[in-house]
Order: C-alpha cells, then sequence, then structure tokens
C-alpha cells in the first residue's frame, strides 16, 4: 500500500512535492513519488547510490507500465533509480497514478527473477583518436595548462595511473574486456549512461575541472564508473578515450535511425572493437550513406545469472578495488 505523507517542512518551507512514499519490504526497496508539475510524476527507488539492482527493478518497471496501457500515461523515462512519467493530468488524478505505479511495483517478481530484454551492440572505436587530442590541445591552450590528467596530449596515461594499471594500453584492455550496461539515456539527445557489467574491469577515473568547453560528437569519455558516448558536439567533464560511430542522427541517414534518431536503449550491452582514425573515418561515411550496418542483436539479461557470476569472480573484483584505491590515492586530481 501507498502510504500518504503529510507535507514536510524544508528549510521552513512546506515541500509540496513530495506526494507519497512506500516503505521497502520483503528485499524491495523503498519508493518516494515526487510531482515534477502538473503533467509529470518523478518515482524514485532505493537509496540514492549507484547499484545496478536498482536500475533492473526500474527497467522491469518500465516495461509493465508500458505493458499495461494506463489510460492517461503518454510517456514513461526510465533513469538509473527512477522513472519519470509524463501523463495527462485532465485525464489521470495524480493520486490514482501513483497507485497503479505501486501495484506494479509491489507485483515485480524478485530481482534475481527478472529477465530484462537487453540488446547487444558492437561499436568501433579509435583509440587516442585525432579529434579528441585536438579538443584536449585546445583545453590546455586556453583552459588550463596544468591539468594533471591530461599527459603527452591525451587522457589515458592518467586514467591507467589512477587506476594502477600499467600502461595506457592495459587500460584500454580494460575498457575492452567488459560489456557496458546502459542504464538510461540523458543530458543531451540519446546520451548512454554506461557501466561495466564485469566489476574486474570497473576503471574510475575522475572529471575534468573546470569542464571542457569542447568535445566531438561521438566521443567515448569516462568519469567516476560511467562511459557515455557524447551525441553532439558538446562541452564535457568526462575524461576522453577515444571516438566511435554516430550514435544519434536527426537527418535519420543510416537504417538504425529509421524508427528513432536515437540509437541507445536503456538496457543495452555494449561493447568495442578497436580501429584506427582512418577506418573510423570510412566507417562514419558508410554511417551517413547508409551503408553500414550496426552491429546490433537481440537477447536479454537473466539478473539471477549475472548475480552468481558477482559472487563468483568477487575474489577477482575486490583484489583490483584495493590495487585501485591504492592507485588513486597517490594519484593528483584535477
Amino acid at each position: 500500500m501507498v502510504e500518504e505523507l503529510t507535507v514536510g517542512e524544508t528549510n521552513g518551507r512546506a515541500n509540496a512535492a513530495l506526494l507519497a512514499e512506500t516503505p521497502a519490504q520483503d528485499g524491495r526497496p523503498g519508493a518516494v513519488y515526487r510531482s515534477a508539475g502538473d503533467r509529470f510524476l518523478l518515482a524514485e527507488f532505493g537509496p540514492m547510490e549507484l547499484d545496478l539492482t536498482l536500475n533492473f527493478r526500474v527497467l522491469g518497471l518500465n516495461q509493465a507500465l508500458k505493458d499495461a496501457g494506463i489510460a492517461g500515461v503518454i510517456e514513461t523515462i526510465p533513469a538509473l533509480r527512477s522513472i519519470l512519467i509524463h501523463y495527462d493530468s485532465t485525464v489521470l488524478e495524480p493520486s490514482d497514478l501513483i497507485a497503479a505505479v505501486d501495484r506494479f511495483y509491489a507485483a515485480l517478481p524478485p530481482v534475481e527473477d527478472l529477465i530484462i530484454p537487453s540488446r547487444e551492440i558492437s561499436l568501433p572505436l579509435a583509440v587516442n583518436d585525432q579529434w579528441t587530442r585536438a579538443d584536449i590541445a585546445k583545453y590546455v591552450q586556453f583552459i588550463r595548462k596544468d591539468a594533471p590528467n591530461i599527459r603527452d596530449g591525451n587522457n589515458i596515461d592518467y586514467a591507467a595511473e589512477y587506476n594502477g594499471l600499467r600502461d595506457a594500453e592495459e587500460f584500454v584492455d580494460y575498457l575492452m574486456a567488459t560489456p557496458w550496461w546502459n542504464a538510461a539515456n540523458g543530458f543531451f539527445p540519446g546520451l548512454p549512461f554506461m557501466f561495466p557489467l564485469d566489476p574486474r574491469y570497473a576503471v574510475v577515473i575522475p572529471k575534468y575541472n573546470p569542464t571542457r568547453p569542447w568535445t566531438p560528437e561521438g566521443a567515448v569519455g569516462i568519469a567516476g564508473p560511467c562511459l557515455a558516448i557524447y551525441p553532439v558536439p558538446s562541452p564535457g567533464g568526462y575524461q576522453l578515450i577515444g571516438r566511435t560511430i554516430p550514435i544519434y542522427d536527426a537527418q535519420q541517414r543510416n537504417p538504425a535511425f529509421a524508427e528513432n534518431p536515437i540509437l541507445m536503449k536503456p538496457g543495452d550491452r555494449v561493447s568495442f572493437t578497436r580501429v584506427t582514425d582512418d577506418e573510423l573515418i570510412a566507417l562514419r561515411e558508410q554511417v551517413y550513406d547508409g551503408s553500414y550496418t550496426y552491429q546490433i542483436g537481440d537477447g536479454s539479461l537473466n539478473v539471477g545469472a549475472y548475480l552468481a557470476r558477482l559472487e563468483e569472480i568477487k575474489p577477482e573484483t575486490e583484489a583490483f578495488k584495493r590495487r585501485q584505491g591504492e592507485a588513486a590515492e597517490r594519484t593528483p586530481v584535477p
């Protein structure tokens, strides 16, 4: 059952956005429901921490809401541990929407029993490419000459040091060794926020400080444990690793964008194949002339099997985290 909230007090003012909450129960994290204007409801689940099992629950709930076809619900937008629901407030009362969402949330199977639709996508990646190096050079010239995260015109040498790895090549090997789980799209149109599914290769890097004014479209960057692909030229703070093919095309010039100018979906698993700059130039031309076929396969993630695998590799994961933590302590932060 949803527990109605009394209006809270924050700095002496009523917190009217907080509408209702459900406490944690039987291993299911609690839920909080907030008003996000007169046509949006924000549902948040569990504590504010990075936990992919919360994202698995969110994507399971998102699919259940889509399948239910609730009258008045226009769109659902899943994020890492929340769902933003766009609804017609002339058709659906907020209290009725909250009750419906909470019923579907309570009806979800235990997280270990979830099977999440999950496409497998392989993308080419030019590492330490000419385009990201050009924007890094501009950053050194115009923004911060003494940035500790820039070594020999790149961010990868710093990333290797911060993670306790031998060199840039080993860092790239780690990036390539794990599939990356797209937890959500956001920030810019179609930008995926991805996290490593194999924690033995979960590299972590601090962000730029200050932010970089320039980032090439297609740039691949990492900040914290999160990998992102920039869909358009933009400012950015992630450490730049390389560049890939387009993941967003408003002109929909390739069949991969025929139904949606955004390539990535929450729940996708992404891996990378290394290519040279020249090879990437040719592949990008094929994308735009429509002849390139994106490597996308249907599949699913068995959450129970995945969690069991995490337990099997736990000693290796913890060993890397210790080495990583020791290296981070002795590496300067931007």
